[in-house]
């Protein structure tokens, strides 16, 4: 079972769910493709899965590190291959399911990743100058020193163009000739889908259940833990509005929305980050309840028939 099958989609799909059946039917175990469960303490805002389905199902790549610990796409490269050949190696297949679209081409697409250490000054400037110049400044340059990179990064996302600057930088070469990818590994990839209506719909309905369940309260334990709320973990959709709350800067109804207008954004980046990277997902509308053709598919892919389908 030296093959992968990879589970992806915006939020609110129903990953999880699917990964999990799958899982049983299989006899597999699922690793995480989510940049976010891998925290500790943050477990509603993640929409981690639950404890009993965790009991049915092992998941790997959960809960391993603490909120205010470093963690690149390098080191989940690394750990997702430990995970994925430890349950191959036991006969198993591998599930590698979330919404990461790069942690999950990191596994299944053969991404040479730059493993340039994290320069803490040099990010703290960079921070600075996002701050204060705009994040424009930063994406402007970076558009000078490796255009190639510039071109596959949103302006907006301020950490991955640090992190691209900071590799140009440290390294002395384009963060874009440093990542690479070689040969796929043999890997089916599904993607949910839906329609835009019925996605925002589920989105808004899953960030009413994270606060009925207790969304607040988590992120005030946090705080209260000694977690700064500048650490990117924190940063994350959920926790920032919350912290926003809580420091007087909205009410709750006003966060809630924040977080139902972001999430609702994010979902948007993720369908164009899929669809412009990977022309081999099949995509499955959830509304048509597809789980019987994603299982016939996947049979063929275990088999071996489906070779053609990677």
């Amino acid at each position: 079972m030296n093959r992968i099958i990879a589970i992806i989609g915006p939020t609110a799909t129903g990953k999880s769910a699917l990964a999990i059946e799958l899982a049983l039917a299989l006899n597999g175990e699922i690793v995480s493709a989510d940049s976010r469960q891998v925290y500790r303490y943050m477990d509603i805002g993640t929409a981690k899965p639950s404890r009993e389905d965790r009991a049915k199902v092992p998941h790997h790549l959960i809960d391993i590190i603490n909120p205010d610990d470093t963690f690149t796409l390098a080191t989940y490269q690394e750990l997702a291959f430990q995970a994925t050949a430890d349950i191959q190696r036991r006969g198993k297949p591998a599930l590698l399911v979330g919404g990461s679209g790069l942690y999950i081409r990191a596994v299944t697409g053969g991404l040479s990743i730059p493993k340039v250490a994290p320069d803490p000054e040099l990010r703290r400037n960079l921070e600075d100058r996002a701050e204060h110049e705009g994040y424009e400044s930063l994406y402007r340059e970076l558009t000078k020193v490796d255009p190639q990179a510039a071109e596959k990064i949103d302006p907006r996302n301020v950490r991955r163009v640090i992190r691209a600057l900071e590799v140009c930088i440290t390294a002395g070469v384009p963060f874009s000739q440093l990542q690479k990818s070689s040969s796929r590994i043999p890997s089916i990839t599904i993607g949910l889908t839906t329609t835009r209506e019925d996605l925002y719909k589920r989105i808004d309905a899953r960030v009413d259940r994270m606060v009925e369940e207790g969304l607040v309260d988590e992120v005030k334990d946090l705080l209260k833990r000694g977690y700064s709320p500048e650490l990117p973990a924190m940063s994350s959709l959920g926790y920032k509005q919350v912290i926003a709350y809580i420091k007087g800067g909205t009410n709750l109804d006003e966060a809630v929305q924040r977080i139902k207008f972001d999430t609702h954004r994010f979902a948007r980046n993720q369908y164009a980050w899929f669809r412009l990277k990977d022309e081999h997902i099949h995509w499955f509308d959830i509304g048509e309840k597809p789980s019987g053709s994603i299982s016939s598919l996947i049979s063929q892919f275990v088999s071996g028939a489906g070779n053609n389908l990677t």
